[in-house]
């Protein structure tokens, strides 16, 4: 029952939410099958500890079909609900006006929307569509609408059939009611392909295919051509049966990109629709509008509580992963070691897995090899998509793939030198060795693997490393501004700039960065660091807080921790700063700390009021921090946010 007042929570949540907002601000439902008995048990979506409307797309492509189910009974109880509680539900030409300047919504609006175009949509809410005269949009796969008798479509865990899909006549029969509007869910992209040596299944919309037979991976030129002729032919066959073209396109599993939005838009689909996501958005454009997932059968009826706080940042629980420890020269032990990693996961139960993109071979602190095809670098091996998919869609986490900003070992010696830090005269360099972010070539550079990265791993944020750092005593040349305020600024201006190339592939990418605890104890240490608290908390969604004792030399570690956290708490950032905590002390030979210690750290942070939490390294195939021990203070289904126990 705890999962469907969660998820009926944020739905209310998101709908109370426009009193505070304005009127502009629009939540979109998306709904699935609908049908009057909905079998199976509802099962836990979405990450632990995140309420399941919002639903990982990763998650989302390997759950059972089922969980996408609603009873045509409680879909008429939300729509009833709607009603009474005063909300307005619009057609997507008035989003479309709002968001160009050309009209304003009514308060309180709502967009429905029903994806697969399933049979359901024509038998089951058509009919509730036109009794309470609500307009909506049905996205269809064209693929699917045309599926000969005797075929079928493999989603999920039960395959559809012919008679599961609407008719075309169908279509246009909804369509000419002027409540519908059909709109495109591609014609035949919503499916994985392979995308990595390993053979994982990615979703074709922004997975670039990896060819077996040459070893190599489709081009951005021939992925561009594909999704171009798929988007086409959606188009096309929805105006030839329906007499109208597509204004938009629901991307399948929610995964899209800028190249998939240009393309869509050029052929007419300037409205693309993705899932998760800010949902408070105003005024947000027509692109990567996000969608909140009713499912598990989700009963109006059990709204039951107050939900001041619904809209609080949920509970985070990051585990840090080094790839260094799947790796393996072996592809049959890697596979064991992978199969360790999620055996661990699965039953550690974290929200995140911050996961090593790079590889630190020669043991200096800077990354000369990397887990992804890229441009620049060796690739160690074709590592990062495989474990990032496989965590989001057994495990059920977000994963932030960990990289360096400035600590990059470039096989080109002399541009090495050319473009890293050196100290000002007289002082001895420091590890590791950094690039110049001043440097334009270096800004290109970086940019490059950024993108790269993202354009290959299916990951849902990044996680800049704590080798963001820029020295006093570094020789920036005269670009540079001085330490203090400005230079903290600049280097973020430049993590800004390598999360926008990310977004090129992955829009609704987040971003973390660690942070130093110095310069949360002695804020004037900014000159040495250029990191600071307030202004990470603005460009961040989160910051990860390097609460490590040890490593900071402290000499009653539990005190160190409470000053740390007071520091903190001060500055009003409890609810966007994640405490990571060390499992190993590397300045005593790398003895593991106990797990029994870590466990009482952690306690201590959330008797003070810190609500999220992350540590590394995880050594999985040792056990470490031990599992049994570690998951009653860290678990994050272990430990809900307080208002989703008021809830029960």
């Amino acid at each position: 029952m705890r999962h469907l007042l969660v998820l009926l929570t944020l739905f209310l949540a998101c709908l109370r939410g426009f009193a505070a907002e304005g009127p502009k601000a629009v939540v979109i439902l998306c709904y699935h099958d609908v049908r009057d008995e909905v079998g199976g048990s509802p099962m836990q979506t979405g990450t632990p500890g995140h309420a399941p409307g919002i639903v990982s797309p990763g998650v989302r492509a390997s759950l059972d079909a089922e969980q996408y189910t609603n009873s045509t009974r409680n879909v008429a109880a939300h729509f009833d609900w709607l009603r009474s509680h005063g909300y307005h539900v619009i057609s997507l030409q008035q989003l479309i006006d709002a968001r160009t300047g050309h009209g304003s919504l009514p308060d309180k609006p709502i967009l429905l929307t029903f994806d697969d175009g399933l049979s359901s949509v024509y038998t089951k809410v058509f009919p509730l569509l036109k009794a309470y005269k609500y307009p909506a949009v049905v996205a269809v796969v064209g693929a699917w609408t045309n599926l000969p008798p005797g075929g079928k479509v493999e989603n999920g865990a039960h395959p559809f059939f012919r008679d599961d899909f609407a008719t075309w006549d169908q279509l246009r029969e909804m369509q000419d009611s002027g409540l519908v509007e059909i709109a495109s869910h591609t014609y035949d992209q919503h499916h994985g392909i392979y995308a990595n040596p390993q053979g994982n299944q990615i979703p074709a919309v922004t997975a670039h295919a990896y060819r077996p037979e040459t070893h190599d991976y489709e081009s951005d030129d021939d992925y561009a051509r594909r999704l171009r002729a798929d988007l086409t032919r959606s188009s096309n066959e929805i105006r030839a049966w329906l007499g109208r073209a597509p204004r938009a396109v629901m991307w399948p599993y929610g995964e899209s990109n800028k190249t998939g939005d240009s393309i869509a838009a050029s052929l007419g689909m300037a409205v693309s629709f993705t899932l998760g996501g800010d949902l408070h958005t105003h005024d947000a454009g027509l692109q990567d509008i996000p969608r909140v997932v009713i499912m598990s059968n989700a009963s109006v009826g059990d709204l039951v509580w107050d939900i001041q706080h619904a809209e609080r940042k949920q509970v985070v629980r990051a585990v840090q992963v080094d790839l260094d420890y799947v790796f393996d020269p072996d592809p049959a032990q890697q596979e064991r070691n992978l199969g360790v990693l999620l055996d661990r996961i699965k039953a550690l139960g974290p929200t995140h897995v911050w996961l090593q993109a790079f590889a630190d071979p020669a043991g200096d602190d800077s990354a000369a090899q990397v887990y992804f095809p890229n441009h620049l670098l060796p690739m160690r091996a074709d590592l990062l998509s495989r474990v990032a998919w496989q965590l989001r869609t057994r495990c059920g986490v977000q994963v932030y793939a960990w990289m360096p900003v400035l600590a990059w070992r470039l096989p080109d010696r002399e541009q090495q030198a050319r473009l890293q830090i050196h100290p000002h005269a007289g002082i001895n360099p420091e590890k590791p060795v950094r690039l110049n972010p001043f440097l334009p070539e270096t800004r290109a550079l970086v940019g490059t693997l950024y993108e790269d990265m993202a354009r290959s791993a299916p990951i849902t944020g990044i996680l800049f490393h704590d080798d963001a750092i820029l020295r006093d005593t570094d020789d920036l040349g005269p670009q540079a501004p001085a330490p203090g305020p400005a230079r903290t600024k600049a280097l973020i201006d430049f993590t800004i700039e390598l999360r926008e190339r990310a977004q090129l592939w992955r829009p609704e990418i987040e971003t973390a960065r660690n942070l130093f605890a110095e310069p949360v104890l002695h804020p004037r240490s900014e000159n040495w660091y250029a990191q600071s608290l307030p202004s990470f908390l603005l460009a961040y969604d989160e910051v990860a807080l390097m609460a490590m004792p040890q490593l900071e030399g402290a000499g009653n570690s539990n005190r160190w921790l409470e000053d740390l956290t007071a520091k903190v708490a001060a500055a009003g950032a409890l609810d966007k700063t994640v405490f990571e905590l060390q499992t190993v002390d590397w300045k005593a030979h790398d003895r593991q700390i106990p797990t029994a210690e870590i466990v009482q750290q952690m306690h201590l942070l959330q008797a003070r009021g810190v609500r999220h939490l992350a540590y590394y390294p995880d050594d999985f195939l040792k056990n470490h921090p031990v599992l049994n021990e570690l998951r009653p203070a860290f678990s994050a289904s272990d430990n809900l946010p307080q208002h989703f126990e008021e809830a029960q």
